[in-house]
This record gives C-alpha cells, sequence and structure tokens, in this order.
C-alpha cells in the first residue's frame, strides 16, 4: 500500500498532533503555507507594499495544472456560493437546472433562491437519466460532502452532450485527489481548504473559452484588463481572461495557496492512491467490527451510519471526525497513515 504519510516531502510539511480525519471538512494546512501566510502578514505589521498580484497568479497557475485546463479559464475568488451565484445569475427566467438530493447548499442554494428557475432535485444515482432536452444546467458535486459518493461523471458528460445542457460541477470534494480534466465541464467550482489544504477563504472557478455565457457582475478593479487602471468609475476594460471574474483577495490567504505546488509535486493520482488504500482499510476494519459503512466506492470519505454520536468521545481521545446527519464520517488524506486507521478502528471496537 503506498505510504505517502511517511514520504519525505509530506513528512516535511505536516506535523498533526491528534489523529486528524476530517479532511473532509477542513484539511491541514502545510507548514510552507503556514510560513508564507505568516510572512505576508508580518509584511503588513511592517508597512510593506503587498503583491496584490503575483501570488495570486502562481496559485491561478498551479490550479490550472492541477485541473488540466490553461490558466487563462481560472478564475480566482473567495467561495463557491459567490462564483455559484454568478452562474445561477446567468440563466434566463424558467430555466431548468437539474439538481441532486442532498448536495452541498453553497452549491445548490443559489439557483433556488432565484425564485424564477426550474430546480429539479433527484437522487445522485438518476442525475444522468434525468437530463433532457428542457436541462439548461446540471449543478452537481463530483464527491458528496455527506457521504463520499461519486457522481457517475462519464454518464454525466454523455447526458449533457446529447441534450445540450451545460455542466457545473463543485469540486470541493475532489480537487487534490481526484484527478479531473476541468475542460470537461462547463463550469467547475471549489474552495481551497479542504483536499488542496489551502486556508478558508479562497475559491476557484474554471469557465469555457467563450465565458459561458457568464456576466461579470462582481467584477471589481482587479478585474479590468489594467486593474491599476481601474480603481476609479466604472471598469472601462475587462480583463480578456476568466481574471475578469477574479474578487479582492486576503493577501495572507493567497499566500497560504502554496499547498497547491505540493499538490502538484506529490501528484494527484498517488494521493488517491493513497487515500483509497487508507479507506479501503478502514471499511474492511469496520465490517470485522459488525459495522456496515454507507456505500461509497473509490471514495476516501467513508460514512458509518449510526456512530455520528461518538465523534465527542473520539475527539477527547484525540481522533478528529466528523457527525454528519448521526453517522460518523471519517476521510483520509496523504498526511494519514496505516497506524490512524487502526487508531480509530480500536477506539470504536471499545
Amino acid at each position: 500500500m503506498p505510504n505517502l504519510d511517511r514520504a519525505p516531502v509530506v513528512a516535511s510539511e505536516f506535523a498533526p498532533v491528534r489523529v486528524y480525519l476530517n479532511t473532509a471538512a477542513v484539511g491541514l494546512i502545510p507548514a510552507r503555507s503556514a510560513r508564507a501566510a505568516r510572512a505576508a502578514l508580518d509584511e503588513g505589521v511592517a508597512g510593506l507594499p503587498p503583491d496584490f498580484f503575483g501570488p495570486v497568479d502562481e496559485a491561478r497557475a498551479s490550479y490550472a495544472r492541477i485541473m488540466g485546463v490553461g490558466a487563462d479559464r481560472v478564475a480566482v475568488g473567495t467561495s463557491v456560493v459567490g462564483y455559484c451565484a454568478l452562474i445561477a445569475a446567468s440563466l434566463p427566467a424558467g430555466a431548468e437546472v437539474l439538481t441532486a438530493e442532498g448536495d452541498f447548499s453553497s452549491l445548490v442554494n443559489p439557483f433556488h433562491v432565484r425564485g424564477d428557475l426550474k430546480v429539479r432535485t433527484v437522487p445522485l444515482e438518476r442525475i444522468p437519466e434525468e437530463v433532457g432536452p428542457g436541462t439548461a444546467l446540471v449543478a452537481v458535486s463530483a464527491v458528496q460532502s455527506s457521504d463520499g459518493r461519486l457522481a457517475d461523471l462519464p454518464a454525466l458528460r454523455a447526458a449533457a452532450s446529447a441534450h445540450g445542457a451545460r455542466i457545473c460541477l463543485d469540486v470541493s470534494q475532489a480537487a487534490g485527489w481526484l484527478p479531473l480534466d476541468a475542460g470537461e465541464y462547463d463550469f467547475t467550482v471549489t474552495v481551497t481548504h479542504k483536499w488542496l489544504c489551502g486556508m478558508f477563504g479562497l475559491a476557484f472557478l474554471t469557465v469555457p473559452e467563450d465565458f459561458g455565457g457568464l456576466l461579470p457582475l462582481s467584477a471589481g478593479w482587479v478585474a479590468g484588463e489594467d486593474p491599476w487602471a481601474s480603481c476609479y468609475g466604472p471598469v472601462t476594460e475587462l480583463a480578456g481572461t476568466a481574471r475578469r471574474f477574479d474578487e479582492p483577495q486576503s493577501v495572507a490567504c493567497v499566500a497560504g495557496a502554496r499547498s497547491l505546488a505540493l499538490v502538484e509535486e506529490v501528484g494527484v493520482e498517488a494521493v488517491r492512491r493513497h487515500d483509497l488504500a487508507l479507506a479501503d482499510r478502514f471499511r474492511e476494519g469496520l465490517l470485522r467490527l459488525g459495522h456496515e459503512p454507507l456505500p461509497s466506492p473509490g471514495s476516501p470519505i467513508v460514512s458509518v451510519p449510526g456512530l455520528g454520536g461518538r465523534r465527542t468521545a473520539l475527539s477527547a481521545a484525540g481522533i478528529e471526525v466528523s457527525d454528519r446527519a448521526g453517522s460518523l464520517r471519517a476521510a483520509f488524506h496523504l498526511y494519514n497513515g496505516p497506524a490512524d486507521v487502526d487508531r480509530l478502528l480500536d477506539a470504536l471496537d471499545r
């Protein structure tokens, strides 16, 4: 089994003092990101002029490589919900939006609050077959936050192509461990503070080369072709790339995006193999203990019905997991190892 947690590049970046199995909520921040964020804060304390754009473009380029698209198709913002609101605003009144039952609120709620869209919600497994000629957009997470189930992405792409529907794919629970090609979707959105091990307050949007009909409703001075010439009055010339959808960033938060380079160094496919091996080890151990996890094959997120109430006791014992609707949710990432799995299983056995 791959053992990334002992790889020098990983071991030098992470030193958790607890058994941390809660990446589906918040990923651990690597040392390089913490150093860069502290340095940015120290510069602010010292009154040194911040670099507003260099770190942003560095993060944009790194994320673009991870997602297999050009940097000119990546916008840098602050939240998934903000970018989903932008996509929702681009749809005509009465347009049908197809979503999955129980999907994350930041993805689906902007389409509901429009009030004049036809939002149709179906079980995740039925998403591809429910795409029809009247479907304008499918908004779905690649991986479900609550239980780790994966959407059938090849079937979804085929159905959307057959009916001329666009896809907005939330990759917040996928980017960083699941190899993806953002070019296969109209829009992808993600936060960075989960599997990409970034900080709160940083998000990415990928768009088609023609921008997919999005209006830059939140465009401010940083979205101008020449930002320093766009500080006052209307922005007369927006950036010719996805940067027209950029939002102003926290300097320290963007500095923390050095974690993206770490993901590139390790390799998403290597992370996937490592994470899934740990999740499968946990699933096998659960069955030996007489617990049946919810089905989520091929996912590093494992949810166990009826055990969510043990989260507090596990935390007191130095093991961090989540309680989601009564289910214990464990998420395994590159800084975890077999010993973490076994410690959780031992605790559950007690």
